[in-house]
């Protein structure tokens, strides 16, 4: 097709011995392949970034939130309301459980200082969709806002962190 890509690059190890290589790094290998349009082997290569990526992914933790030692807090947002299960928290790490069961795409918000700044906030929750925040304020009083549609100031309450 006569189309050569500019740049290759290369993500994996640098430090593979391949005796293949002729003393080239990786990425000007690729590169070459890439520039010539030939064919190159690279299976010493290709098994050493699996061995490292799956070295990698062993240790990798899911991106499930934990609740262990926080404060869960419920919040159901319908086009027309915004329920928490409480309306106040131990100071610490606080989970908030949105569900969205409104028609709107909502948006769910902790305020503090009046509602002049952000504490947290998650957004573009769809309909019949659950998403976490969380969050670890110290004490003082705080507002929440679920904000169906994604509009305006929302329907805000007050949050007490204790």
């Amino acid at each position: 097709d006569g189309v050569v890509p500019q740049e290759v690059q290369s993500t994996g190890p640098q430090a593979v011995s391949d005796p293949a290589s002729n003393g080239r790094s990786v990425n000007q290998r690729l590169n070459q392949c890439a520039k010539t349009n030939t064919e190159y082997t690279l299976k010493p290569l290709a098994i050493a970034v699996l061995v490292v990526a799956g070295s990698t992914l062993v240790g990798c933790s899911s991106k499930a939130e934990s609740t262990a030692g926080a404060t869960v807090v419920d919040v159901v947002s319908t086009d027309d309301s915004c329920t928490l299960s409480d309306t106040s928290a131990p100071a610490g790490k606080i989970v908030f459980n949105v569900r969205n069961d409104g028609t709107k795409v909502t948006e769910f918000y902790l305020y503090a200082d009046g509602g002049a700044s952000v504490v947290g906030e998650v957004e573009n929750i769809g309909p019949g969709v659950s998403r976490k925040m969380t969050v670890s304020p110290g004490a003082g009083a705080y507002l929440s806002a679920c904000k169906p549609g994604e509009t305006g100031d929302g329907i805000r309450a007050a949050f007490t962190v204790e």
